[in-house]
């Protein structure tokens, strides 16, 4: 949507999607993919097309190592929207656009005319006046933030792999960086905006915690905005199980982790650079 366009949730919609990935030991150029349609509908040369994107997905899970397989759009690091390799796909570039579509989500759901809104802005309002006896404080609208993997199921059988479940989380940026900073997993990245809050503000986070990343959590996991969102998530999730399971093999010497993003790269090589553009221009 272009900027300024509201984006109100959606009604739960299944898409198509890999559900599960049998591969053949003495040939590890083989794969059958299984898909299902979900509620698509697709048929005939459109299911085709539909089921080439999401093995492109699986294909670029495989060889784009796992610390490059992310995006961030931000005002404040242009040069860190999304790493090279990752953003010469087509994954790259639908999760870019996914990340386009959060951006104007969050904003939406805080616009003060709608019910859910307006739900948030009489807690934010109820809640100041009772802890400082005005209402007259300031609010920060900008929320940064992040959505994660939460969890994924997968039953291995002798042939292969099945996704059997796989759920993604909504975090607040300044919950995504406590939660990094506790595992240890990597260092905060000292170049990003702030996530330090004033005291005032705490309200108002605490209140988006309740009212508003619910909301978002639910159209991320059900939604149709973020079908492709989900689409991506079922690939990855195989393509890590490939990688951890055969990394051994032929495939996961010559093509795992190696970047080769021949034949699964994006058309057009402007792509994420117009994404981020719009983007600045509905900052």
């Amino acid at each position: 949507p272009v900027p300024g366009t509201m984006v109100a949730p959606t009604a739960a919609f299944i898409p198509a999607m890999i559900k599960g990935v049998n591969i053949y030991p003495d040939n590890p150029l083989k794969f059958d993919f299984i898909i299902d349609k979900g509620e698509s509908r697709l048929e005939g040369k459109a299911f085709e097309d539909e089921s080439r994107r999401l093995i492109k997905y699986f294909l670029a899970a495989l060889t784009v190592p796992e610390k490059e397989m992310w995006v961030k759009l931000s005002p404040y690091e242009k040069d860190r929207v999304i790493p090279q390799s990752f953003g010469q796909t087509e994954m790259g570039r639908d999760l870019l656009a996914q990340d386009y579509l959060l951006k104007q989500l969050t904003p939406s759901l805080m616009y003060p005319e709608k019910e859910l809104p307006k739900k948030f802005w009489d807690r934010v309002y109820k809640k100041a006046y009772e802890k400082f006896g005005t209402t007259e404080i300031p609010v920060n609208t900008f929320n940064k933030v992040w959505i994660v993997p939460e969890r994924a199921k997968v039953y291995e059988h002798t042939k292969g792999a099945f996704v059997m479940e796989s759920r993604l989380k909504v975090m607040l940026d300044s919950d995504y960086a406590a939660q990094k900073l506790d595992s240890r997993s990597s260092m905060l990245d000292a170049r990003g905006p702030s996530s330090i809050q004033h005291p005032e503000s705490s309200i108002e986070t605490e209140i988006v915690r309740e009212i508003i990343l619910p909301a978002i959590e639910k159209e991320v996991n059900e939604g149709q905005t973020f079908a492709s969102l989900r689409q991506i998530y079922n690939s990855v999730i195989l393509a890590t199980w490939y990688k951890q399971a055969l990394k051994e093999s032929l495939l996961g010497e010559v093509y795992v982790d190696k970047n080769k993003t021949r034949g699964i790269n994006v058309e057009d090589p402007a792509i994420n650079q117009r994404i981020y553009d719009q983007y600045l221009d509905a900052f």
